[in-house]
């Protein structure tokens, strides 16, 4: 019996799929099977990923209902205990799965795990997640006490840089299919897990993000979006500070994407309900820009990370 079933949803990747699976082929720890969902993909992404000859990969065709129900498909079908992610444009170092089952022999009791990761802007420039945890050293491992502390500018938590038990993911109901196209379906599970479970982290960086990626859903237009409901979260925040900044820098990031969309009314929406407090000066500054001059802000920041340089407003 495989001890993860690691699974892959896939729609239109047909210049990134290879490379993702053959980051997979290529684990040092090689007890797993490979569950890949083609969500009715139009491109030749079955065609690449049918080449590839391996035992352990199981292909399964769905029409396109979203990366939520693909994911959700693909766990309904694994036979493990373990559950590990990818998206089929990031990858994984060869050390990946070894990182995570390492979290899994020490702290046996968790529910879910994962890795620190970096981000891939484009072929020449790459940058480390930015998290307070990461002061501990490339070696801590350990339990998170406080994820939403640690998760303020990026998030501790990363789908392909995660692995859940299967049963804890099926009690937490999985993927949310109504928040959809990069609209925070992935934070949404997230959060719930991390209200419900500690997370069990590494500090060693064994997975990439790739924001290079070929047809990226967070590049799908902001009103064709359906985003995660933050305010049901509200009342736990209460008594839980950080989750409440957490809840407000997702509020403040979701309003400037409503506004350089011209959707007014939903960009006063999101202001209106979070706290002015937990934002910094750059934010506020932000938030009351025009449109165009925010519009043309964030082409600057584009062009700077062609450039190498990271500039983030968190």
């Amino acid at each position: 019996m495989p001890k993860f079933s690691v699974i892959i949803p896939l729609y239109n990747k047909e210049k990134d799929v290879e490379t993702t699976i053959n980051s997979v082929l290529n684990q040092t720890f090689t007890n797993y099977e490979v569950i890949l969902v083609d969500d009715g993909s139009t491109d030749n992404s079955y065609k690449v990923v049918s080449d590839i000859e391996d035992g352990r990969i199981q292909i399964f065709k769905k029409e396109n209902e979203g990366v939520s129900k693909a994911r959700n498909f693909g766990v309904s079908k694994a036979k493990t205990e373990y559950i590990a992610f990818l998206d089929a444009d990031d990858y994984w170092y060869p050390n990946h799965l070894e990182n995570i089952n390492s979290l899994i022999e020490k702290f046996s009791n968790g529910e879910w795990f994962a890795t620190a990761y970096d981000k891939r802007f484009h072929e020449n420039f790459k940058s480390n997640m930015n998290s307070p945890i990461l002061k501990k050293g490339d070696h801590w491992l350990g339990i998170v006490n406080d994820f939403f502390k640690n998760s303020l500018i990026d998030c501790l938590a990363w789908t392909s840089a995660v692995c859940m038990k299967k049963d804890f993911f099926e009690s937490l109901d999985g993927f949310d299919y109504k928040i959809t196209n990069g609209a925070g379906e992935d934070s949404d599970l997230w959060l719930r897990a991390a209200l419900k479970s500690e997370l069990i982290f590494s500090n060693k960086i064994t997975a990439t993000h790739n924001l290079d990626g070929s047809n990226r859903i967070s590049h799908t237009p902001t009103l064709r979006r359906s985003y995660m409901d933050l305010n049901k979260y509200e009342a736990l925040a209460k008594n839980n500070r950080y989750l409440k900044i957490y809840l407000d820098l997702n509020r403040y990031s979701f309003a400037l994407q409503h506004k350089m969309s011209n959707d007014i009314i939903s960009f006063k929406k999101y202001v209106n309900n979070l706290t002015l407090d937990n934002l910094n000066l750059k934010q506020k500054f932000l938030l009351k820009l025009p449109r165009v001059l925010l519009i043309f802000l964030f082409k600057i920041k584009s062009l700077l990370e062609r450039f190498g340089k990271r500039l983030s407003s968190f």
